[in-house]
């Protein structure tokens, strides 16, 4: 048991000295800083003046609602009569007297429309911003022309009341779904990249040992199922203190800025609100999730002797992965759909799929029991299949580019 804390420590220690490690750290909790503040961030970077745009009303009929449509509608932008000719306005605009130029003429039906002179138009919300005002005035003076009642058309206008009631009691409400589709939406990413970040990290890990010719001398002292836990472990561990610091760090910033961070992207996400139990379940599929893909990286790591060849051997597990990753994103629109609830019960799909239907549904508790059954024997069994393979792949030199090793590894183990 010695041997297992000695590799394990020095896996962990090893890894959390390296420059990648603290670059990634540092930037991840500067980008959760930023996403506490980004309010100030942004008024820090826009620009406090507002737009002004010359019209000029050729019609003499449509300046008056427009000013006032656009003023209630958008304060960022000012409109303001103008009294020269287009080509006039024009150089105005390139002079930048003025942001843009709008000229307003009528059409042969009597009907508004305008043409939009600026620098360039890369600026679309501020396109739209007046296209939309100047649609709500062409509806106006249509309406007039055929001596429908303004109040009439703003009514068919109206939304529809639109009530949605579930009537199984247990059912969530469209408020808990939000809050949980943002929740799971968050836990989807995390697991998503750390499988990738720390299962490569793992495989590499050995593949490392491997070409420096380490492993001779580990495999001697200490055996290669010792070695292969260890570091699971320690990297796992190495996994949970960048995720402790990144959630301390967040946690920390929602209650010294609770006022602020009330709403916005906090309630967006679901984690201003959110069930206790969401959070329980997120991390019991995380850490269970993390070790049955970890114990697949490490057993592939072990038949590769170059650190050049770990990628193309992990790849089917990425795919792995981005397939359960994929089927979750269409699954927050459609978590009861058979694809997801068949999907959830396949070990490699659980950790994201059944996360996804107990944060999306109210699910019996005996199909999450029943998931979390089935993904903790594909754990053992994995992991007593990686053991042999990792034991006998250890001692493999030479090119390994192939899956097919696998046998020639266990073969090997079955030797000793």
């Amino acid at each position: 048991m010695n041997k297992f804390w000695i590799v394990m420590s020095h896996t962990y220690m090893t890894r959390f000295k390296t420059k990648s490690f603290l670059i990634s750290t540092i930037i991840t909790l500067l980008f959760v800083v930023g996403l506490a503040n980004y309010q100030a961030i942004f008024d820090a970077f826009s620009d406090d003046g507002k737009s002004e745009i010359a019209v000029l009303d050729e019609t003499g009929e449509f300046f008056k609602s427009l000013e006032k449509s656009v003023e209630n509608a958008n304060e960022d932008i000012d409109v303001i009569a103008y009294g020269k000719s287009v080509e006039t306005g024009k150089k105005a605009v390139e002079n930048e007297e003025f942001a843009a130029l709008i000229t307003l003429t009528l059409n042969a039906n009597q009907l508004p429309e305008a043409t939009y002179y600026a620098s360039n138009i890369v600026d679309s919300a501020e396109q739209t911003a007046i296209q939309q005002q100047l649609q709500q005035l062409k509806v106006a003076a249509a309406t007039k022309q055929a001596g429908v009642d303004q109040e009439t058309i703003t009514e068919i206008y109206s939304p529809v009341t639109f009530h949605t009631v579930a009537l199984d009691e247990s059912a969530k409400s469209s408020e808990e779904l939000n809050q949980a589709r943002g929740i799971v939406y968050v836990m989807l990413f995390v697991l998503y990249l750390s499988v990738i970040t720390y299962g490569n990290m793992i495989a590499t890990d050995v593949a490392t040992e491997k070409s420096s010719r380490v492993m001779e001398l580990l495999v001697s002292s200490v055996s290669p199922v010792t070695q292969m836990f260890a570091k699971i472990i320690g990297i796992a561990l190495l996994g949970l203190t960048q995720v402790g610091l990144i959630l301390g760090l967040g946690f920390t910033l929602l209650v010294s800025k609770q006022d602020e961070l009330t709403g916005g992207v906090f309630q967006y996400f679901g984690i201003q609100g959110a069930s206790p139990s969401l959070f329980i379940y997120a991390l019991v599929f995380f850490i269970l999730g993390y070790l049955l893909y970890a114990t697949l990286a490490a057993m592939l790591g072990s038949i590769v002797s170059r650190t050049e060849d770990v990628q193309q051997l992990i790849t089917p597990m990425i795919f792995l992965i981005m397939i359960a990753f994929f089927i979750a994103i269409y699954g927050l629109s459609a978590p009861d759909s058979n694809l997801v609830v068949i999907s959830s019960y396949i070990p490699f799909f659980t950790p994201m799929l059944m996360f996804l239907r107990v944060g999306m549904l109210d699910i019996p508790f005996w199909e999450v029991a029943l998931s979390l059954g089935i993904l903790v024997g594909s754990i053992i069994l994995l992991a007593v299949i990686g053991a042999r393979v990792y034991k006998g792949g250890v001692l493999m030199y030479g090119k390994s580019s192939s899956l097919k090793d696998i046998r020639k590894a266990i073969a090997l183990s079955k030797k000793e």
